[in-house]
């Protein structure tokens, strides 16, 4: 008898056999549609749904993917996500069009071409100094705005007892906010010159991180099966900083985010990390990370699935690992077909694995093979 969408994702969280592998595709921006593709897919499956975005934000460029759609692509899991602040929200709506978008932490997006927007103005970028810290405009994470209808939605979808519940509160992972803060390069820099002070920035940011994530999961009750957080730790074929540096500075940070979560829910860390992050993976099981996504088979020795189920597959849920770096954008549906297979084979032995894209489905991928993906996942995908 096949089991329903929920059943079928608390199988393979529980590392059990479910009766075929999960999808996660729309819930998050990790395992998200990009808006240009998702108006070309619905063009293409003839249905007539409006615009709409993750956490209200039109500027990252992530659909709020419409039902219908997501019960075409076969998707087990719906996202539960927070906003902004109102004030945020309406401050944005009333700018000028074209004009910089500023997130409540004080991040600027500016436009570059037509509706694709990137971070480009760093409230901190110029300072290594403490005291600069405790003077910063931090944001609010007790607004109620930001979690106004995150209790409903939870509720909704747990009454409907349908599909797996992925809650992603938003802007909240330290590294990545530390590196919107100050770019990229300028907090890398600090990690290694200004120790202290990368540390105390950190901090910082995981404590605010906290208390948005305490106020959310109130919110969310025991009703959710997933927590989404993470912070990119790798390039293409390397990690961002030394095994030496994450451990000393950044992993404690995690551990205790971590720790914080587990104490507030029995959901389970969904922990996304882009690049290859092969040399840290024992270092995120041993913190309490449950699910890892999205498996950038790409990069580095992320490549070898066999390895990384040898290794990590008693301790760790795949998601993700279908390649949006050459195949969903270059390749044919029979060539998406074809990967999609080899990845089943591999990462879903025994159970353990959910398909979903290397990250969000970029703007340049073809309809015909995002269906050939989730369509091959429910053929390839039985037990």
């Amino acid at each position: 008898m096949p089991l329903t969408s929920r059943e079928r994702v608390q199988a393979v969280l529980n590392h059990e056999i479910p009766d075929r592998v999960p999808i996660v595709v729309g819930a998050s921006n990790a395992t998200g549609i990009s808006t240009p593709a998702y108006r070309n897919l619905k063009r293409f499956l003839g249905i007539e749904a409006e615009d709409k975005y993750l956490y209200d934000w039109p500027e990252l460029g992530a659909s709020a993917v419409d039902e219908v759609v997501l019960e075409r692509l076969h998707s087990d899991v719906r996202g539960v996500h927070d906003r902004e602040p109102a004030s945020v929200r309406e401050r944005n709506r009333t700018r000028e069009p074209g004009s910089p978008y500023f997130n409540s932490w004080g991040v600027g997006s500016v436009e570059g071409d037509p509706g694709m927007w990137f971070p480009a103005i760093h409230p901190l970028a110029e300072t290594h100094s403490i005291a600069d810290l405790e003077t910063y405009p931090w944001p609010d994470m007790n607004d109620p705005t930001r979690f106004a209808r995150v209790r409903a939605d939870v509720q909704r979808l747990a009454a409907e007892n349908q599909y797996a519940i992925l809650a992603t509160p938003w802007l909240a992972f330290p590294l990545e906010r530390a590196f919107a803060m100050q770019r990229m390069d300028r907090f890398m820099a600090n990690l290694g010159w200004y120790p202290d002070f990368a540390k105390a920035l950190l901090a910082k940011i995981t404590d605010l991180c906290k208390t948005l994530m305490g106020n959310f999961l109130r919110e969310c009750g025991d009703d959710i099966d997933m927590i989404k957080i993470g912070d990119d730790l790798g390039m293409q074929n390397s990690l961002l900083m030394s095994p030496k540096m994450y451990r000393s500075i950044v992993k404690p940070f995690h551990a205790d985010y971590i720790a914080f979560i587990k104490a507030h829910t029995k959901a389970k860390v969904f922990f996304h990390t882009d690049g290859d992050v092969f040399p840290l993976i024992p270092d995120l099981i041993e913190i309490g990370v449950d699910i890892l996504n999205p498996i950038q088979t790409s990069a580095g020795k992320m490549a070898n699935l066999h390895e990384l189920k040898k290794q990590f597959g008693k301790n760790l849920v795949f998601c993700g690992a279908v390649d949006t770096h050459r195949i969903l954008p270059f390749g044919t549906p029979q060539d998406v077909r074809a990967e999609v297979k080899r990845v089943i084979e591999i990462l879903g032995e025994g159970g353990g694995y959910m398909l979903a894209p290397v990250h969000i489905i970029m703007p340049d991928v073809p309809p015909e093979n995002i269906l050939a993906m989730v369509d091959a996942a429910v053929e390839f995908g039985k037990y």
